[in-house]
């Protein structure tokens, strides 16, 4: 009897999942798993709080689905408390395990944690599969090595652009369907005394939520959008600052993976053959390639996208001013659109595109602050958080990532006039009302006369 082990982690659908098909194929008896990081519940270095509420309702949600999902298979979703590796460790010493199914994850910490495990156990089967992309790194033309290996040609481009028209002739695979099987849930786990793995207890949410996680969520939000005329017409709105139908919402459930970027490039491509393809409809793939990029950039440079220098190695820029990074987190600057955007922010878990560049500007570029205050600031708040994006993004506005300009800086009235003219959005968030006084002390803790 083969006992398998499935780890997710953002990847909380049961279609189009690699690593559950081949499971189903390969053991007799399998643990279906989720660990529930004590990381995201702790103050970060940055001076940020852990996952917010907002965050953590929407990951319970997806929780709740996938368990339900593999209920009506006749299998379990256990989610642990502890982290991954002394979770799963755990399991592999207490039972029989001889195989563990996952997906490849772009983030350090999860590679690591990957890495640790195969090393100490290497009579488990690893078996590692690519459901978080739109390819396979055997697709890509180039090489996926560590940057810190010798052997570094070819490897990954070094911007977006020479990325983009490398693999925009790739083929997409079309998404695989939904598991109808899987092995059963092996009686021995029952048995066992493990207070930190528990049987996820399914909560379906009463309150109503503009994002609800989970496949169902997803498949809603995907066919209500390619229902609609809004994908020829998304690239004249996808840079408001507000609205639902001004861009396709898609990023919540494809942070959580509760969506597939396969699953989009098929609905995609069926409404152009239906529609008829144009200059809107190939920005919504123009942007699951960004997504693509920064995650295999992600992969390469490691722990090089959390570094100030990020990978340039530059000098570091910016500081740690308490008061203003506080006053930016709440939409207190002398900046009412981007105030506006960080209270939509606090409030909603979500915003725009242009919103997350006109505030990472601000912050870098005005406030004179360390941009990776700004990065967990985000990693906190946000629902559609992912850290390859996150943080490939916030590099490359602070000049030390894939830009080869170095860096981007708004002109915070000039953006204001483009995209708020009349300040409706400033009025909606309450953007207009702040302090004026961004400082009341120096860089010497000396009080600073207020404005009169």
């Amino acid at each position: 009897m083969k006992l398998g082990l499935v780890w997710f982690g953002n990847d909380l659908r049961c279609a189009d999942q690699s690593m559950l098909s081949l499971a189903a194929k390969e053991v007799d008896q399998l643990i279906c798993l989720y660990c529930d990081e004590p990381k995201y519940k702790k103050p970060s270095r940055y001076a940020t709080r852990g996952m917010s509420a907002l965050r953590r309702r929407f990951l319970n949600s997806g929780l709740n689905s996938l368990a339900a999902e593999l209920k009506q298979l006749d299998q379990t979703l256990f989610v642990s408390q502890e982290d991954a590796v002394s979770s799963i460790r755990l399991l592999l010493n207490e039972m029989p395990i001889s195989h563990i199914y996952c997906n490849h994850h772009s983030g350090w910490d999860e590679q690591q944690n990957l890495r640790q495990l195969a090393s100490e156990f290497s009579d488990v089967h690893f078996h590692i599969e690519h459901g978080l992309t739109l390819f396979e790194p055997e697709q890509l033309p180039f090489t996926l090595l560590s940057s810190e290996t010798l052997d570094r040609s070819p490897s990954l481009p070094s911007s977006f652009s020479k990325f983009r028209k490398l693999v925009e002739p790739l083929e997409v695979s079309l998404p695989k369907p939904k598991v109808t099987y899987l092995p059963i849930v092996p009686e021995l786990l029952s048995k066992l005394s493990l207070p930190s793995i528990r049987p996820w207890k399914i909560e379906p949410d009463t309150d109503e939520q503009t994002f609800a996680g989970g496949e169902e969520g997803a498949q809603k939000q995907l066919n209500d959008y390619f229902s609609t005329k809004l994908p020829s017409h998304y690239k004249e709105v996808r840079n408001a600052l507000d609205g639902w139908v001004n861009s396709t919402k898609f990023s919540p459930w494809l942070a959580q993976g509760s969506l597939s970027p396969r699953q989009i490039k098929a609905a995609l491509t069926q409404y152009e053959e239906q529609h008829g393809a144009n200059e809107s409809t190939y920005w919504i793939y123009f942007e699951l390639l960004w997504r693509e990029y920064f995650h295999w950039y992600a992969t390469y440079y490691g722990k090089q996208l959390f570094l100030v220098g990020g990978l340039s190695n530059k000098k570091a820029y910016g500081s740690y001013y308490p008061e203003r990074f506080r006053k930016w987190c709440e939409g207190n600057t002398p900046y009412p659109i981007v105030n506006a955007c960080m209270k939509q922010l606090k409030q909603t878990g979500f915003m725009s595109n242009r919103g997350r560049q006109i505030v990472a500007s601000c912050l870098v570029h005005e406030l004179d602050i360390d941009w990776r205050y700004g990065a967990a600031y985000f990693e906190e708040q946000l629902i559609d958080y992912d850290v390859a994006s996150n943080w490939g993004n916030w590099q490359y506005i602070a000049g030390v990532g894939a830009d080869p300009r170095g860096g981007r800086r708004f002109n915070l009235e000039k953006q204001t006039e483009q995209y708020d003219p009349n300040h409706s959005f400033i009025r909606q968030w309450r953007g207009h009302i702040y302090d004026s006084q961004l400082d009341s002390v120096d860089a010497s803790d000396w009080p600073i006369m207020p404005k009169p």
